[in-house]
């Protein structure tokens, strides 16, 4: 029987020992490193008595034996076997994102969820709460106005005008405008009773647990009343604290890899996630899923009301995260960056054209 390494491997180390992650049948295996030469031979299919041979240092019957062990922790894999046609299929459909994005999805499959007891609360607990807000109490501040511009635009209009917008007027922003959409998408509307958790925030997306992790920094360039820079949007306060005001479009159009939406935008919104407000009751990895979703909820709450205010939303995942958390002053660790959204007054040539005859013929339906 031939047998084969299986793509899916990550090694580190756990409680001081080797360990081999297989990430798409979720085992961890405490290997010994001398064991690491016998799975190195395995690159593609051989029989194990050909490595028994060709090993130095090793005998036929320890070379079987280290085989035993790492086929039934699905480190090596038999040919034909079920285990082996899905690694197969693995390496052929994610080939081009493995083992990063491979680890992220089959690493958070089918993780244990535990029944919320009072037990468990009190666990969740013992580390404290974190804070609901983020705030800069010594950075000068705009206090964004309170009464919002009203929201009335039929749903269904708003739904079906929302578009990725590419090109800008260079048109001013007004503050209302701005405030509004802010304070729509990222401030509080109401909290909720958590028990031991205390109060939760309510936003107008939802937030896996109402745990709300997420920040907004505002980049301003074409906002009338606001100084051109960097700004913390405290939710709490409804004001923008000045970080930084030596900030240019251009700067953020080389953080999102030069796309021009970005030179030509009147402000944009970097949202990161403050790691320990999710962690603290959510322990498993696939919180970090959640993460992601949320960010997303946020992003389409806000192309929605960009677009019922009359302004061009953007938004991407282009960007360098490390030029971000320098820009933005976090440490990549306790808070990091998961987004950047952008509007401004759209351009009239701002759309891709419909899709034509000639486009359809060039697609597969």
């Amino acid at each position: 029987m031939r047998m084969r390494r299986a793509y899916s491997l990550i090694c580190f180390w756990q409680d001081g020992a080797l360990a081999v992650y297989n990430y798409l049948f979720q085992t961890v295996t405490a290997l010994d490193p001398v064991a690491v030469e016998v799975l190195d031979a395995f690159g593609e299919w051989t029989d194990p008595v050909d490595i028994g041979k060709r090993l130095v240092g090793y005998t036929p019957e320890s070379v079987q034996a280290a085989v035993d062990v790492l086929g039934e922790h699905t480190l090596l894999l038999a040919q034909g076997s079920a285990e082996a046609r899905v690694d197969e299929q693995l390496a052929e459909h994610w080939q081009m994102w493995a083992p990063e994005a491979a680890l992220l999805h089959f690493g958070t499959k089918n993780v244990p969820f535990e029944e919320t007891t009072p037990q468990l609360r009190e666990e969740l607990m013992a580390d404290g709460r974190p804070a609901l807000f983020k705030e800069y109490p010594h950075a000068e501040r705009i206090l964004l106005p309170r009464h919002p511009i009203r929201l009335d635009t039929p749903l269904e209009d708003v739904l079906h005008r929302r578009r990725t917008h590419r090109a800008f007027t260079g048109q001013p922003v007004p503050l209302a405008v701005l405030s509004t959409l802010v304070h729509t998408v990222f401030a509080p509307v109401g909290y909720l009773d958590a028990g031991a958790f205390g109060a939760l925030a309510r936003r107008t997306s939802p937030a896996g647990g109402a745990r709300q992790e997420l920040e907004a920094y505002v980049a301003a360039f074409d906002v009338e009343g606001v100084d051109r820079g960097l700004y913390h949007y405290n939710s709490r306060e409804h004001s923008l604290e000045l970080l930084r005001s030596d900030l240019t479009a251009a700067q953020v159009a080389q953080i999102g890899v030069e796309q021009a939406a970005l030179k030509q935008c009147a402000f944009a919104v970097f949202l990161t996630a403050v790691i320990e407000r999710a962690s603290v009751k959510y322990r498993h990895p696939r919180a970090y899923r959640v993460i992601l979703m949320n960010a997303g909820h946020l992003g389409q709450t806000f192309a929605l009301t960009a677009t019922a205010l009359g302004l061009g939303p953007f938004q991407t995942a282009a960007f360098h995260d490390s030029t971000v958390e320098d820009l933005l002053g976090i440490d990549g660790i306790t808070e990091i960056p998961v987004y950047l959204l952008a509007a401004g007054i759209p351009a009239s040539d701002s759309l891709s054209p419909a899709a034509t005859l000639n486009a359809f013929r060039r697609t597969t339906l």
